[in-house]
C-alpha cells in the first residue's frame, strides 16, 4: 500500500509537509490523537517573552511521528502557563519545528476540575491500582465526578476537531477511560475509535478494587480497539471485563462483544523513532563524553552509569540507589571510579506518596555520597530536574551503564531510547525484568529490582562486561528496537483501524452477528 511505503521511509527521513498524508487511501480524514500530555508547553516568563518546551513523556516519544506523518490533530490538557493563551489567539496551534507540522487543540480545566481528575482519580486512584507497588490507591466520588465531566470537556474538544468528517481517533491511556464510550454517538459512522492502555492493566480482583470498575470498562468498550503493551495485560483486560460485564467473549481472537458492538483487543508494545533527528545530530560517543565530563566535573578514570526516571515511586529510584550502595559496599576499588547520574525529574509533587517518595530518595543518596564519597567524587549524583531530549542522549552516549530500574512498567521507553543512542554498539542496560520492555530487550541484564543483592551483582557483572560482550548484545538490542520502533507501532494501529473499517463497509451487524455466535459457542451457550 502507498501509504505503507511513505510510513517506512518516514522512519529515516524527515518529509516536508506534502499535500497526501498516509491514511490518503482510506476513508478517514484526518488522525485525532487524545491525550493528557501535549507534546510542547508554551511558557510565558515575567517579561512577556514565549518559551516552547518539549515534553518528556514516553507517550509523546512514541505517538508524535505517527501524527506527524499524518498531519493530524493532538488534543490535550492546557499545561503551561501560556498554552490557552496561544490557543485563543490562534485555534488549532500549528506545533512548529515538526515536518509535516500537525494541529494542538488545549482544553482548560478549571482547578477543581483538574485536581479531581488529574491528581485525583487518575493519580492517586487508577495508578497506584494498576502497579504492583505499596501504595493504596485513594477513591473519592467527587474524584471521580470531576473526572468524567473532565473526560466530556476532552471529548468535545475532538468532536470540533473532527467537525464531522470521518476520522480515525486514538485515545491514550487511563485518563480517558469514559471518553470512547462519550464519542461515539458524536462521531461520524466511518470514524474508528482505538484506545490505548499504556501502563499495567492489573488482574480482576485487583481492578475491582475500584467502585466505578464498570462505568470505567464500559467506557473504553465504546472503543472499536483496545491496545496493550503485553500479553499478560491483554488476558488481565479480558478476566477483568467477564467478571464485571455482561459480555460475550471470542478468546481465539481476542474480541469482545457488548453493547451491539465488537471490541477487538490487541498487543501492540509501543516503540520509540528510530534514527531520530536527536540522534542523527549528536557529537561523537567520544565528544558526548567529554561534554558530560566537564558539566559534571566527574574525575578523569570515572566508570559512569545513568539513569533517566520521573520522579515517581514506581520507578524504583530508591532500590536503585540501594543497589549501588551495595555495590559500593562489596567492591571498594569502584569507590573512587563509579559515579551514577541519576535524573529525577518533579512529578505530581502535590501528592503526598511523591513528597515522600522524594525524601527518601534524596535521604539515601545522601547516606550513600556520606559513606563512600570523597571531598572531590561523590557516587551518586541525583538531579532534580527536566532534562531536554538533547541533554538526556548526550547523557545515553556518554554511558557505560544505563539502569532502568522500574518496580512495574507499562513499557518504559527509556530503555529503547539508550538502545537508539548507541550507534556505537558500546554500553549495558541493565532493565528491570518488571518493565514492560523486558519482554523484547531479551539480551539487557535483565534483573529484580526488589532483590538488592542480585541487583547489585547485576550492575557489578555490567561494568565489567567485556567489550565484545556489550557489543554483541547491544546489537541484538538495536535490532529489536529499530524493528519494532514508533513507525512499526503506528502501522499495526492503523491496520487494525483499517481491518474494523473494511469490516463495517462489508456490514457491521453481520459481522457482529458472527462474532457473537462465535462467542457463545466458544463458552458452551
Amino acid at each position: 500500500m502507498d501509504w505503507q511505503r511513505e510510513f517506512d521511509e518516514s522512519r529515516h527521513h524527515r518529509q516536508e509537509p506534502t499535500t497526501q498524508s498516509p491514511l490518503s487511501r482510506t476513508s478517514w480524514s484526518q488522525v485525532i490523537v487524545l491525550a493528557n500530555r501535549a507534546p510542547f508547553r508554551h511558557e510565558r516568563s515575567s517579561d512577556g517573552k514565549m518559551r516552547v518546551a518539549r515534553s518528556a513523556s514516553g507517550l509523546v516519544t512514541a505517538l508524535e511521528p505517527l501524527v506527524a506523518n499524518c498531519a493530524g490533530t493532538w488534543v490535550a490538557c492546557a499545561d503551561g502557563n501560556a498554552d490557552i493563551n496561544v490557543s485563543s489567539e490562534l485555534p488549532g496551534v500549528r506545533a512548529e519545528g515538526i515536518s509535516p507540522q500537525y494541529r494542538l487543540r488545549y482544553v482548560s480545566l478549571d482547578d477543581e476540575e483538574y485536581e479531581g481528575y488529574y491528581y485525583g482519580l487518575a493519580n492517586e486512584g487508577l495508578w497506584p491500582l494498576c502497579h504492583a507497588v505499596p501504595v493504596e490507591p485513594v477513591f473519592r466520588h467527587d474524584d471521580f465526578r470531576r473526572y468524567r465531566v473532565a473526560n466530556g470537556h476532552f471529548t468535545s474538544s475532538v468532536v470540533d476537531a473532527a467537525d464531522g468528517s470521518p476520522a480515525l481517533v486514538l485515545v491514550q491511556d487511563y485518563h480517558f477511560a469514559l471518553a470512547p464510550r462519550l464519542l461515539r454517538p458524536r462521531l461520524s459512522n466511518d470514524s474508528i475509535i482505538a484506545a490505548f492502555w499504556h501502563i499495567p492493566w492489573p488482574p480482576a480482583r485487583v481492578f475491582a478494587r475500584c467502585p466505578w470498575a464498570a462505568e470505567l470498562i464500559d467506557g473504553l468498550l465504546g472503543s472499536d480497539i483496545i491496545g496493550f503493551q503485553t500479553d499478560g495485560d491483554r488476558d488481565n483486560f479480558l478476566e477483568t471485563v467477564a467478571s464485571t460485564l455482561d459480555v460475550d467473549i471470542v478468546y481465539a481472537d481476542d474480541v469482545v462483544c457488548y453493547r451491539d458492538q465488537a471490541t477487538r483487543l490487541r498487543v501492540h508494545p509501543v516503540g520509540v523513532e528510530w534514527n531520530n533527528e536527536i540522534v542523527r545530530s549528536m557529537p561523537s560517543i567520544q565528544e558526548c563524553r567529554e561534554q558530560v565530563w566537564r558539566d559534571h566535573r566527574l574525575l578523569d578514570g570515572i566508570t559512569l552509569g545513568v539513569g533517566i526516571d520521573r520522579l515517581d515511586y514506581t520507578k524504583g529510584i530508591h532500590e536503585k540507589f540501594l543497589a549501588i550502595e551495595r555495590l559500593l559496599e562489596r567492591h571498594p576499588e569502584l569507590r573512587p571510579r563509579f559515579a551514577f547520574i541519576q535524573v529525577a525529574e518533579p512529578s505530581r509533587t502535590c501528592l503526598p506518596e511523591y513528597r515522600s517518595a522524594r525524601e527518601q530518595i534524596v535521604e539515601t543518596a545522601r547516606r550513600v555520597n556520606a559513606r563512600f564519597g570523597t571531598g572531590n567524587h561523590q557516587p551518586i549524583r541525583l538531579l532534580e530536574e527536566h532534562r531536554d531530549p538533547p541533554d538526556v542522549y548526550r547523557l545515553y552516549r556518554a554511558a557505560d551503564v544505563c539502569y532502568v530500574g522500574s518496580l512495574h512498567d507499562g513499557m518504559n521507553l527509556v530503555a529503547k531510547e539508550f538502545v537508539s543512542a548507541r550507534t556505537d554498539h558500546g554500553g549495558v542496560l541493565v532493565l528491570s525484568q518488571f518493565a514492560g520492555a523486558a519482554r523484547q530487550l531479551r539480551a539487557a541484564v535483565l534483573v529484580d529490582p526488589y532483590d538488592v543483592n542480585a541487583a547489585a551483582t547485576a550492575l557489578a557483572r555490567a561494568l565489567a562486561m567485556p567489550v565484545s560482550e556489550q557489543a554483541h548484545r547491544m546489537r541484538l538490542l538495536r535490532a529489536n528496537v529499530a524493528k519494532f520502533d514508533s513507525a512499526w507501532w503506528g502501522r499495526q494501529l492503523v491496520e487494525e483501524a483499517m481491518t474494523v473499517a473494511a469490516a463495517n463497509r462489508s456490514g457491521a451487524n453481520l459481522w457482529y452477528a458472527a462474532v457473537t455466535d462465535a462467542a457463545q459457542t466458544s463458552t458452551g451457550l
